[in-house]
């Protein structure tokens, strides 16, 4: 069985190297070796693709109060050719008690730079973040792209005193390099507001996000409190767009070995104004 995630929306320009990324796991539950994410190109408009190449493993962390997510991935192309994929992993936590969101780039969608953590708050946080939706600024390229991300956190991936489920913001200037703070984009939902399915409550396997104009923006499912049967989850988007980081606010490392102390889950001004 494979997942894939990729950008469906048409382009225009000139003719340029495609790429899929996907998630393998051979049927099953995820473990062990058989868990990473793979990609495969084709240089021909799709009329023929490689065969896939490893992009890196995965180690995840299940999420507490059985919500349904799985390291799926979210991969967009910069203008350049550039390609960046994200996922859930929590290889940078100790005992990999909680996800970080990662991030790796290729050139050429054959080699691929070691996963980095997006640091969104620090290594001893207690948080746990999972679901990204990645958005690649077309109009740049280089060192210069800009990145955007959304995804769904728990602040206390123990789930003390009940699963508190919110969805969080970054963004980085310069190619995933450094980050901006991260922003909230909801207050807490609780999991008995979000509708059941057969593998656990869902607010959805992916989360698309878009840059245009040098903003970014997102839609995002919002359970709110209800009663009976009837339950009130609907799509969302941000009443405004969301920034991109500067140069200047992007003081954040991103890094494949740890990142340093970083205090607070959301230190940029929190953003609760949904529609």
């Amino acid at each position: 069985m494979e997942h894939a995630d990729r950008d469906r929306r048409p382009r225009q320009g000139p003719r340029r190297t495609a790429g899929r990324t996907t998630r393998r796991h051979g049927g099953r539950a995820l473990r062990g070796a058989e868990r990473k994410i793979e990609a495969f190109r084709s240089t021909d408009g799709g009329e023929s693709w490689t065969k896939a190449v490893t992009v890196d493993g995965i180690r995840f962390h299940p999420v507490a109060g059985n919500l349904r997510t799985s390291p799926l991935p979210s991969a967009e192309i910069a203008a350049d050719g550039t390609v960046f994929v994200a996922w859930e992993d929590c290889r940078f936590r100790r005992r990999c008690t909680s996800n970080d969101i990662v991030f790796s780039r290729s050139s050429d969608g054959v080699n691929w730079t070691d996963a980095a953590r997006v640091p969104i708050d620090s290594l001893t946080s207690g948080a746990d973040h999972f679901i990204p939706g990645l958005a690649v600024d077309l109009a740049t390229s280089g060192d210069d792209v800009d990145l955007a991300l959304t995804y769904y956190f728990y602040p206390d991936a123990t789930c003390t005193g009940g699963c508190r489920l919110q969805a969080g913001y970054i963004s980085s200037p310069g190619g995933g390099a450094t980050w901006g703070d991260p922003i909230e984009l909801t207050e807490a939902m609780s999991l008995s507001d979000i509708a059941q399915t057969s593998q656990g409550p869902m607010v959805g396997d992916y989360i698309s996000t878009s840059i245009t104009g040098g903003s970014a923006t997102t839609v995002i499912a919002v359970g709110l409190p209800h009663a009976g049967n009837v339950f009130d989850e609907a799509m969302y988007a941000p009443t405004s767009k969301l920034p991109i980081a500067t140069t200047a606010q992007a003081t954040r490392p991103s890094t494949t070995a740890g990142a340093g102390p970083i205090t607070g889950q959301g230190t940029g001004a929190a953003h609760h104004t949904l529609k």
